[in-house]
């Protein structure tokens, strides 16, 4: 049976990498998952809004960082106890030099200047690829779709040119033209489109007045709209395509690859059963194969995507029809 994908130009034996979330943050788990059988993985995200201005010019201007830790003490730290810049990278490094499998590094900047520095940075600390999350808020009345998209496809742009290793984009849902926008990602040269981000659910508490931030697992109905937006893709643009959230069976990892995807990102499966269950997805995806006559991912992979399906209405209007 033959499992072998690619990503991000990484020859990889399975499809099923860990995604970027809490997993990554402790240096036991992640040899634990290489041990159960993980293709690759992503690390948590680094957000540049974390480091204070001070932060910045000491970190910047400085040849001498002080001792830093590596080790996370929870799969849920505080906020206020996410890795600085020097602790993330050291963090990277002793990763990679604890396991064989390739490390993807996860950034989400907030400045253009950022974007591109903490990308070299994670470069040079050995990271395999880098994962740009390009999530936004949608706040700012005054900036529009375009002036929105405009901005972080000169994210991405800037990155390419300035690094030499494979750079994914990391999308969420929320864009307009999604297609149109992913595609304008591929032509100035992704490598790699992520989809989607998942958000930390967030409720008010009423007798307090603070808003209150939880996280919840993700389940095999949110691979739906994934799954979607993959099958619109494949085929229309050069970058691999992931799939991250709802991926929590083998029939899902399936049909993710039925849609076009190359990978599958696992985090809450992982979370719930631990990391032995990385183990029992690839029997699993393994059987399922064997008993319906595939003998490999890449001759089923696109079959169900947009160019392949005799109706491709069925993704569209229909579905909208039969509840309306």
């Amino acid at each position: 049976m033959n499992l072998t994908t690619s990503y991000l130009g990484l020859n990889l034996p399975h499809p099923l990498i860990i995604g970027s979330g809490p997993l990554t943050k402790d240096l036991d788990t992640v040899k634990q998952l290489e041990a159960a059988g993980a293709a690759a993985l992503v690390l948590h995200t680094f957000y540049e809004e974390d480091i204070t201005g001070e932060q910045m010019s000491a970190f910047f201007h400085s040849d001498n960082h002080g001792e830093s830790s590596a080790e996370a003490n929870s799969y849920f730290p505080e906020p206020e106890l996410a890795l600085g810049p020097d602790e993330y990278l050291e963090h990277l490094h002793r990763i990679k030099g604890a396991v064989r499998i390739p490390v993807i590094a996860s950034l989400n900047g907030n400045t253009a200047g950022g974007w591109l520095s903490f990308a070299r940075l994670l470069e040079q600390a050995g990271a395999n690829a880098i994962e740009l999350d390009l999530s936004h808020s949608a706040s700012d009345a005054t900036t529009s779709a375009t002036e929105v998209e405009n901005q972080l496809v000169q994210i991405v742009r800037g990155v390419k040119q300035g690094i030499s290793i494979p750079v994914a984009a990391k999308l969420t849902p929320l864009f307009t033209a999604f297609a149109n926008f992913a595609t304008r990602l591929d032509a100035n040269g992704v490598d790699g489109l992520v989809l989607f981000q998942r958000f930390h659910q967030v409720d008010i508490d009423v007798v307090d007045l603070e808003v209150r931030r939880s996280f919840e697992f993700s389940t095999s109905s949110d691979l739906q709209l994934r799954l979607r937006a993959a099958a619109v893709l494949a085929g229309r643009v050069n970058a691999a395509i992931a799939i991250t959230g709802g991926v929590h069976t083998a029939l899902d990892v399936i049909k993710a690859n039925m849609v076009g995807a190359r990978v599958t990102q696992l985090v809450s499966a992982i979370l719930r059963h631990g990391p032995g269950y990385l183990k029992t997805l690839r029997a699993d995806l393994e059987t399922w194969m064997t008993e319906n006559e595939w003998e490999s991912l890449e001759e089923m992979r696109g079959n169900m995507s947009f160019q392949r399906v005799p109706n491709p209405a069925a993704y569209e209007r229909e579905t909208y029809r039969m509840f309306h």
